[in-house]
């Protein structure tokens, strides 16, 4: 529902945040990984994801776009809900998190509070092969997408396409048909191919 939010930080503390967007005061959960990257600034912009349940609505905060994307991954497995993921976002840096689950290191995220052995293999089980694909660099260090294919290749990984397989359609469509071409065009001439 929110994709972010930006406003004046009007109260920090390790495990929430309260932005002040707008006159609106937003309370948001974060992890102590997020903490750390606010620093001391006045205003912030937190990417956040609302969690509805019967009984409460609550919003978790990221630092960027990579980290609240592990977040999206971790509670999608069984067993894993918001606070555990937060957890493991509080106890892992989210560079290792996704390291440990590519290598499968299963005694590395086992040392996460409330992650027992099951747990760990399920994680490394369900997410191996999601992370693999969106490549090592995607979730984590989200590049600002400053050239054409930079975008046109962030767009198609996010349509379910191999990254390496994208990569190289993408070579091919921009030496055949040049380098001025839009990301629309770009993206529509590699759709034919892939």
């Amino acid at each position: 529902m929110y994709a972010y939010i930006d406003g004046k930080l009007a109260f920090k503390s390790p495990s929430y945040v309260v932005i002040d967007a707008g006159g609106v005061g937003y309370h948001i959960n974060i992890s102590l990984n997020t903490y750390s990257k606010l620093g001391d600034a006045e205003r912030c912009k937190l990417f956040t994801w609302l969690h509805v349940k019967e009984d409460a609505h609550t919003l978790y905060g990221f630092a960027d776009e990579g980290e609240r994307r592990l977040f999206l991954h971790l509670i999608s497995v069984s067993g894993i809900g918001p606070n555990t993921g937060r957890m493991m976002l509080s106890s892992i840096n989210p560079e290792e998190i996704q390291a440990a689950i590519l290598k499968g290191d299963v005694p590395l995220i086992q040392r996460i509070k409330g992650i027992g052995p099951k747990s760990a293999q399920r994680l490394i089980l369900e997410l191996q092969d999601k992370l693999r694909k969106e490549g090592p660099d995607t979730l984590i260090t989200m590049p600002l997408n400053k050239t054409v294919k930079d975008e046109a290749l962030s767009a198609l990984v996010m349509l379910g396409f191999a990254r390496n397989a994208v990569e190289k359609v993408l070579e091919q469509e921009l030496s055949k048909n040049g380098s001025d071409l839009t990301v629309e065009q770009l993206i529509k001439f590699a759709l034919k191919s892939l």
